[in-house]
């Protein structure tokens, strides 16, 4: 089985506090198909998101995202 792992930047466009960055990360480790997602305390409007590309798409991460009420876009990598 050839597993294919992506990963995606998305860029929050406004300062959320710690634990609202922590539920949008919740909701992106809910999703099906994401192997792991990084938000450092440092660099609070990126994301890095691995996910098997074959399960989930960047678009979806990102709508999930807005979904939170979070402005944000993907930035590539």
């Amino acid at each position: 089985m050839d597993i294919q792992l992506a990963d995606v930047l998305i860029h929050i466009d406004e300062s959320l506090r710690a634990d609202r960055r922590a539920s949008v990360e919740a909701q992106l480790r809910d999703i099906e198909g994401v192997v792991s997602v990084n938000n450092p305390e440092d660099k609070p409007h990126l994301t890095l998101v691995a996910y098997r590309s074959d399960k989930v798409d960047p678009q979806s991460l990102l709508e999930q995202v807005k979904a939170e009420g979070v402005q944000a876009e993907l930035v590539g990598l």
